[in-house]
């Protein structure tokens, strides 16, 4: 089993690295080793040092970070920034990947630094019966995507990504939107950090929503770090 170093036995960057094929959504989670996916409220509270590390790492991979607005609120999203240990892993693109918030009801404060501070624009993923008012005071400070009629179909939201050119797609859930991604067969990968803490609770897991067809994967690598460890998944 591979240590996770800020630099050392382990590059991060290369161990990370996204296939070929493109689109590939990535997922980034964590959950306690007795299946909470928060803790006290937040993903957050299960998190170290370390696995702020792989988050940022991955953020630099990646062409757009996609999470769903409860989660935004719920953590307290800003906007994503470079970071010194990202060295050249962006060379030839934005300095850093933008947000694209998932949300229905738009119930979000544009006139926030998530929106009025982001290096790249922040884009907004909504659907038709998204209330007319907000959709304009979103267009104001984002750019805006309409996927669905009635809610967000997750799917055509990837596709209009895609269509962008932001193929390499990672999502920080939450666990709502992350199951939706499953279900809908698109979910390529899944990194996550099992935190060694155990907490009880109505915590969901890391996919909340309902049964669905299983899904096989296959892992990839594991690396530890303080306890943590970090399991790298694919689907079969």
């Amino acid at each position: 089993m591979l240590r996770l170093e800020p630099a050392g036995t382990t590059d991060l960057a290369e161990a990370y690295a996204y296939p070929g094929t493109a689109p590939w959504l990535r997922a980034n989670m964590v959950a306690g080793v007795d299946g909470a996916a928060t803790r006290e409220g937040r993903s957050g509270g299960l998190g170290g040092e370390a696995d702020r590390r792989l988050l940022s790492i991955l953020r630099a991979l990646a062409d757009v970070v996609v999470v769903g607005a409860g989660t935004v609120r719920a953590e307290g999203y800003g906007p994503v920034r470079p970071r010194e240990w990202w060295g050249g892993l962006r060379e030839g693109r934005a300095p850093a990947p933008p947000l694209a918030i998932v949300s229905r009801e738009l119930r979000l404060d544009v006139d926030t630094p998530l929106f009025t501070e982001a290096l790249t624009r922040t884009i907004v993923i909504t659907c038709g019966s998204a209330p007319e008012d907000r959709v304009r005071a979103c267009e104001k400070r984002a750019e805006v995507i309409v996927a669905g009629e009635e809610s967000v179909d997750v799917g055509a939201a990837l596709d209009a990504l895609t269509e962008r050119g932001l193929v390499r797609q990672l999502t920080e859930g939450g666990p709502r939107l992350l199951a939706q991604f499953a279900a809908a067969g698109r979910l390529d990968e899944l990194c996550l950090t099992v935190s060694p803490q155990l907490t009880a609770g109505a915590a969901a897991r890391i996919l909340n929503g309902p049964e669905m067809d299983s899904t096989p994967l296959r892992l990839q690598h594991v690396l530890e770090d303080d306890d943590f460890l970090f399991l790298r998944y694919v689907r079969r």
